[in-house]
């Protein structure tokens, strides 16, 4: 698809909208001056009880206004127009029903990922009614109770208030850590900074003594940088850590918590919904071409398990939902999962146990010459 086609014509028909916007303000002014005129001499020639010929001076008006002839002015852009549209029909086929498969669709799974998708997004009151519109009321509550957590705690972010959001990094911090997310660290360190700006250095500091000394070993730089700001108390915006105080630092972690409560929920970041609808938007014009290669032989396209050429997808649209151990060359399971080791190549756990004699002892990875100690490996999920 020429693209740049399609933005070429677009600036042309934006220059002549602009341009015919202008020269009929142009005309409006004239029409509005040459009646204001006409109102000038029929009233004055009242006032002087002269007699007028009214029926010459509508006509003179009349051919004063033709003149002016606005609708004529706006041809030139109603044309433009039209070949733009001709453009988007010739490049956008509104007819995408040619890249359609007959395939069965489970409508109640189907159902369920619509409804997750608003309950995801915050819009609870559309996901129940689409939920009572096909029959599953029930399955409502479930699903959106979650998601409602989620956004209480937003909100409160939305606020600065991080009391819901440490309640429940709290009462979730074993399964955060055991997935590597530093999420916790980083609410704990929201929160130091807003003590340090609102309350003393006393306050700050007994804080830190409190939330922030257990990441001291594995987080020791940043613990120096927030223990730096307690020589600034009163003034942190002029200090050496004023970027701390940034209101995008809200934003950001609000995204950190959005993707951290998803992954513990056991599902994406992004709606499942979204992806696949923008995957298809991607992907559609060259079904499309490939259909018009195909014509009068839409039996074969409906048979296809996979397509004879291949079809580009950015890169945040390729998933591997499969791992394969490259040592046991078996797929990771629920109970055998994929781990990452420190070196950055993934084993099996089952595999990274045996190697390791049930983690008794380092190992070399199997594919570089880095030891390996099996308490560090971190599964990963796909």
């Amino acid at each position: 698809m020429e693209l740049s086609t399609i933005k070429d014509a677009f600036e042309r028909v934006t220059k002549k909208q602009t341009l015919s916007c202008s020269k009929t303000q142009e005309a409006i002014d004239h029409i509005r001056h040459e009646i204001e005129s006409v109102l000038d001499t029929i009233q004055s020639v009242n006032n002087a009880d002269h007699e007028l010929d009214y029926k010459t001076v509508m006509s003179e008006l009349k051919a004063s206004l033709l003149k002016a002839a606005p609708l004529s002015q706006m041809e030139g852009t109603q044309k433009e127009l039209n070949k733009y549209g001709k453009l988007l029909e010739k490049y956008f086929n509104p007819d995408i029903s040619k890249a359609y498969r007959n395939i069965d669709i489970d409508i109640h799974t189907l159902n369920q990922i619509i409804a997750n998708h608003f309950y995801r997004q915050g819009l609870f009151e559309i996901g129940d009614n689409f939920m009572n519109v096909v029959g599953e009321p029930e399955s409502a509550a479930i699903m959106k109770s979650p998601f409602l957590e989620m956004y209480q705690i937003l909100e409160a972010m939305q606020n600065q208030n991080l009391e819901p959001a440490l309640n429940w990094a709290a009462t979730n911090s074993d399964k955060l850590d055991l997935s590597g997310s530093d999420i916790v660290l980083k609410l704990h360190t929201m929160q130091f900074v807003k003590v340090l700006q609102n309350g003393s250095r006393e306050e700050a500091l007994s804080y830190a003594r409190t939330h922030l000394s257990p990441f001291a070993s594995r987080y020791m730089t940043e613990i120096q940088k927030l223990m730096g700001c307690l020589l600034w108390t009163g003034k942190l915006d002029r200090s050496p850590y004023h970027a701390l105080l940034s209101l995008s630092n809200w934003d950001k972690l609000a995204e950190e918590l959005k993707r951290q409560f998803c992954n513990l929920l056991g599902q994406s970041y992004n709606s499942p919904l979204s992806v696949t609808v923008a995957a298809g938007i991607q992907v559609l014009p060259s079904l499309l071409k490939f259909m018009s290669v195909m014509a009068g032989k839409k039996h074969e396209w409906q048979s296809m398990n996979q397509l004879p050429v291949p079809v580009e997808l950015d890169s945040e649209f390729q998933f591997h939902s499969i791992f394969v151990c490259p040592v046991s060359k078996e797929q990771a399971t629920g109970d055998n999962p994929p781990m990452l080791m420190a070196c950055g190549h993934v084993l099996c756990k089952q595999s990274i146990l045996k190697i390791s004699k049930n983690c008794t002892k380092v190992f070399k990875c199997p594919y570089c010459p880095f030891d390996i100690d099996a308490g560090q490996c971190r599964q990963l999920y796909f």
